[in-house]
């Protein structure tokens, strides 16, 4: 079972220095098979995958090309701890493992997006 699968929406992550990052908000399997989002379908819309793209990206304030990445592989979105904190997304191949409730996130991922 992928790392991803294990998630569960209010988890902690933590870096691996076990500094707190915040906890799961949310999260998205990720689909595999969508090479790229030019002319493809959203089964849940029936819209085009390129609007469902641009609207992650503009709702999260991420580029593009990263919001098409983790709508492709699949992400977490954390809810940052602190008052004008945010929120930070990460991929799929980002998460190092689960323990319990907690999610550890890899060596050298930047929380910052």
């Amino acid at each position: 079972m992928s790392v991803i699968e294990q998630v569960r929406e209010g988890m902690h992550v933590v870096a691996p220095d076990g500094k707190k990052l915040g906890k799961v908000e949310d999260l998205k399997m990720g689909d595999p098979e969508a090479v790229t989002s030019d002319g493809q379908v959203d089964p849940e819309t029936g819209g085009l995958v390129g609007s469902v793209i641009n609207d992650f990206a503009e709702a999260s304030k991420l580029s593009h090309h990263t919001a098409e990445r983790l709508l492709r592989i699949g992400y977490v979105k954390v809810d940052k701890p602190g008052l004008f904190a945010g929120h930070a997304y990460l991929a799929s191949d980002e998460l190092d493992r689960v323990e319990g409730d907690t999610l550890w996130v890899k060596e050298g991922v930047h929380t910052d997006r």
